[in-house]
């Protein structure tokens, strides 16, 4: 399985960033995913997660009613859609994918395999 983000970049605060995840190998609709993301010295944070049929989604408390995760099965590829962006939300986003279970996950620990991550700057 690999994993390749895409979309982030820089903004200014109130503006929206739509980011991509696309992923080859294994059964895509199988694997739960989630989007974390990481500030320079900090731990990875959990941003929001989507089970494998994409009926189930939770999402971190201080992106809820901003962002919005889904998922098209049929391309290989889930979305995180970011709106009302602040400077905090600044930082390098991952996508993971769970290979064992199709569900939702907040723990980082869960997921098998990563990306290389995009830069999201949100400038005030």
């Amino acid at each position: 399985v690999q994993v390749v983000e895409s979309g982030g970049g820089l903004v200014q605060a109130g503006n929206s960033l739509r980011l991509s995840c696309v992923v080859s190998g294994g059964s895509f609709s199988s694997y739960g995913l989630g989007w974390f993301r990481q500030r320079p010295n900090q731990e990875r944070e959990f941003v929001a997660t989507i089970s494998g049929s994409g009926r189930r989604t939770y999402y971190a408390d201080s992106v809820k009613g901003r962002f919005t995760i889904s998922r098209e099965n049929a391309n290989n590829t889930a979305y995180l859609h970011m709106d009302k962006l602040i400077p905090d939300d600044t930082a390098v986003y991952y996508c993971g994918v769970d290979e064992e279970y199709p569900t939702a996950n907040v723990a980082a620990v869960r997921y098998d395999t990563w990306g290389q991550g995009t830069q999201v700057t949100v400038s005030s």
